[in-house]
């Protein structure tokens, strides 16, 4: 009986950090949706029993940024349940290949094949002319690669190769992007996501983007053209998400704003939220002209958006049309932002450092702008990275300029290319000084004071959040999205190619690392609390009002150093009014046609 069953494991690789080891958390801070929609798509495909009745299809999860993830542990318990088995490194991004390359080593050591998939296998094959050549080592070890969305019963192809010992090298379905609409709901075990922070879970209701970023990889990935799930869809992967205990959840479409069934899926939202009771909140992300869609703002925080991720990349024009970032118009920011704020949702937003234009002074002097002039909550900042999938590594690899050969680097928080303009040391600094700028105890103050202006505001929860970013740069080095409670080491589990170090010398540091940081965190706390309660205490809390909450007409706009001291900052206020003048002038021609 045991060569009638099937074992799948699908596990989430992390990556290292800058002395070799696994980032992991006792609680991380982001689920994997890859990880739920994979999941979610091998319990369809056992439901429908595609290796046959007689056959048992057994799944098992791993989520590497909270669980340890011991090859030879799993390998002896599968041997000892019996059966075939694929091991599956799921979502590989660029930055996790090094550790996913370490991990399938030891799978294929013990005799178990393995499969990686993800946007950095997707990315390269879709770009590339020719397969780079850590992949193609790995591959002639025996590792198989699968390019694409496993949707549309594609893996219950996978699940029989496997079953019959007849996996095919590359798995290619790039050419070929599958719909979403009916497709089973992306779930993880309870397990899995009580070991994140806030408990959250993740799912899309769309891909693909209509715009042409350079930096980006989705366009290449996941295409141009935008598929989505229905609103049954969404309400079905809601109820069966509840049903465990699961009510906060982080929608990863890259930029929902653009799907056209926004409002479908937000009003079935509002009718489970006003109708049904259901205490569900998310996390979204957006273009900054989503505000320019007519109840998309309304109708979101109804639906229980309480966070929005806004992708701002930068406040210089010169610098979006560089990065063919088009549709980030610099006037708009601001109008969004408040209008954002106006109905109570914590706005993120996305700083990219290191575009052409860029110099140490005029990157700090940018964020002094934004910090008085934009009501934004939390800002992160990014290195300009080329990532293998997007456009702008698809240039420098042809004109063979330098680029940081370890993968383990791209992961928007390290340098991994040089700057037109700034040394590599005054790049590094500029990213440093920027953290450390936004979250000074001054500017900290300045957004607490905001948000208790402000009877949705929620000044405790901007406060938590803020500490989460600046503790989890300062102590933990990390970015915040790659953050987590409680860093967990493990000795055994460091990088292949760097030597095992002693017990005397890890254990007695770590230990020493774990009392350092958490006097810094309850230090850091206890100073930034008392000003939480400073502020709160004030009596004149809600008639505080600063330069970017104020209201402010178009032609006090114009003022605004982001207008006035931006490379390109005068030339967009022009473009805006000229596009207002013709709107204008063409309602004026249409208003006379039809008088006539």
């Amino acid at each position: 009986m045991s060569g009638r069953d099937f074992h799948f494991v699908m596990i989430k690789p992390t990556h290292y950090d800058d002395d070799g080891y696994p980032i992991q958390w006792l609680r991380s801070a982001i689920p994997s949706n890859t990880l739920a929609s994979l999941n979610g798509l091998a319990e369809a495909a056992r439901n429908r029993q595609v290796l046959g009745k007689d056959v048992r299809i057994h799944l098992h999860t791993f989520d590497e940024t909270n669980k340890r993830v011991r090859p030879e542990k799993i390998a002896r318990q599968i041997r000892q349940a019996g059966g075939s088995t694929l091991i599956a490194l799921v979502g590989v991004q660029s930055n996790q290949f090094p550790r996913a390359t370490d991990l399938a080593r030891r799978f294929l050591g013990l005799g178990l094949p393995v499969a990686i998939g993800g946007f950095h296998v997707s990315g390269c094959i879709s770009m590339l002319d020719e397969m780079p050549e850590e992949m193609v080592r790995l591959q002639k070890e025996g590792v198989v690669y699968f390019a694409g969305e496993a949707e549309d019963g594609r893996l219950d192809d996978v699940f029989r190769d496997a079953f019959s010992d007849d996996l095919k090298p590359l798995y290619n379905f790039m050419a070929d992007l599958p719909s979403l609409e009916g497709e089973p709901t992306p779930i993880l075990p309870t397990r899995h996501i009580r070991f994140t922070a806030g408990s959250h879970s993740s799912f899309d209701l769309g891909r693909g983007c209509p715009f042409q970023c350079s930096f980006c990889t989705i366009i290449n990935v996941q295409g141009r053209k935008s598929r989505f799930r229905s609103a049954d869809d969404l309400e079905q992967i809601i109820r069966d998400n509840v049903a465990q205990g699961i009510d906060r959840f982080f929608i990863t479409d890259d930029n929902f704003a653009r799907n056209r069934e926004w409002e479908p899926l937000f009003d079935r939202l509002i009718q489970l939220r006003e109708q049904e009771s259901f205490d569900i909140k998310f996390i979204i992300q957006v273009d900054t002209l989503c505000h320019r869609i007519d109840g998309f703002i309304e109708k979101a925080t109804r639906a229980g958006v309480n966070r929005v991720f806004i992708g701002l990349e930068n406040i210089n024009p010169d610098n979006l049309m560089a990065a063919k970032k088009r549709q980030n118009k610099i006037t708009e920011y601001r109008e969004m932002l408040q209008k954002w704020r106006a109905h109570g949702a914590t706005t993120y937003a996305g700083y990219i450092i290191g575009f052409p234009g860029d110099t140490r002074e005029s990157v700090l002097h940018d964020v002094e702008i934004i910090k008085k002039e934009l009501p934004l909550d939390l800002l992160e900042f990014f290195y300009l990275t080329p990532l293998p999938g997007s456009e702008d590594h698809k240039v420098l690899l042809s004109k063979g300029i330098w680029m940081d050969p370890d993968l383990n680097k791209y992961d928007l928080n390290h340098r991994v290319s040089h700057h037109p303009k700034m040394s590599d040391e005054d790049w590094e600094e500029a990213y440093r000084q920027a953290w450390a700028s936004y979250y000074s105890d001054g500017h900290i103050e300045t957004v607490l004071r905001r948000a208790a202006a402000h009877r949705k505001g929620r000044p405790g929860n901007k406060l938590f959040l803020m500490m989460w970013f600046k503790l989890m740069v300062e102590c933990e080095g990390v970015h915040p999205l790659e953050g987590g409670y409680f860093r967990l080491k493990f000795r055994k589990d460091r990088r292949g190619g760097l030597p095992l170090e002693n017990p005397l010398v890890f254990y007695p540091r770590y230990l020493a690392e774990i009392v350092a940081k958490h006097w810094v965190y309850l230090s850091a706390v206890w100073r930034v609390y008392r000003i939480y309660r400073r502020v709160k205490a004030s009596p004149d809390r809600r008639t505080y009002s600063d330069l970017a909450i104020a209201p402010m007409d178009r032609s006090e706009e114009e003022d605004l150093a982001m207008i006035r001291e931006t490379r390109g900052g005068a030339e967009a206020v022009a473009k805006q009014l000229r596009d207002a003048a013709l709107s204008k002038a063409g309602k004026d021609r249409a208003k006379a046609a039809s008088a006539l």
